[in-house]
């Protein structure tokens, strides 16, 4: 009876959310041990401080140097956090382009059907009445002079461009 008023919604799962959920979920999991190793190395350097006062410098230093290899741990899990988190962020920077590629094919295939001629002759007869609207009251034609234009005089031979630079610079002095 839970389906009284219409369908369940179906989520659509893709291959890329799965991919995204078990980075998330591993960067989740390195967190967790390094915070297990970072309680570990407290514990360490406290039991480290205790052998020493007992005298037992040599298990004090296998501990310290078991400690130090800890560390290197630590960092390389820092790493691989990091490395994770880069993936998720440009899967999710590619899943963006891809919805603003879809979003674009879909707008382009909508104006395309507008140029092919799918609007009905209804939608024809707006447009064109709205086209009238704007010719009509907007467009000002300037007048135009009924005199006529005044002969150009015949062309004198053009000097090559060397010399006519020549003497631009001259001009410029003299205008200063």
């Amino acid at each position: 009876m839970g389906n009284l008023f219409g369908k369940k919604k179906r989520t659509r799962v893709t291959e890329q959310d799965k991919a995204v959920l078990q980075l998330k979920q591993q960067r989740d999991k390195l967190r967790q041990y390094q915070k297990r190793i970072n309680l570990q190395l407290e514990k360490e350097r406290t039991v480290a401080k205790q052998l020493l006062k007992d005298g037992k410098k040599d298990k004090a230093l296998l501990l310290l140097k078991k400690k130090k290899y800890q560390e290197q741990l630590l960092d390389k899990t820092e790493n691989q956090i990091s490395n994770l988190e880069q993936m998720v962020m440009s899967i999710e920077e590619v899943e963006r382009i891809m919805d603003e590629t879809q979003d674009s094919i879909e707008y382009q295939r909508q104006i395309d059907e507008m140029l092919a001629g799918t609007l009905t002759q209804e939608d024809e007869d707006d447009i064109l009445a709205e086209l009238d609207a704007i010719t009509q009251g907007d467009v000002e034609l300037p007048e135009v002079p009924s005199d006529e234009l005044p002969e150009v005089p015949a062309a004198k031979e053009e000097k090559p461009e060397r010399e006519r630079s020549k003497h631009k610079p001259e001009r410029e002095l003299l205008a200063v």
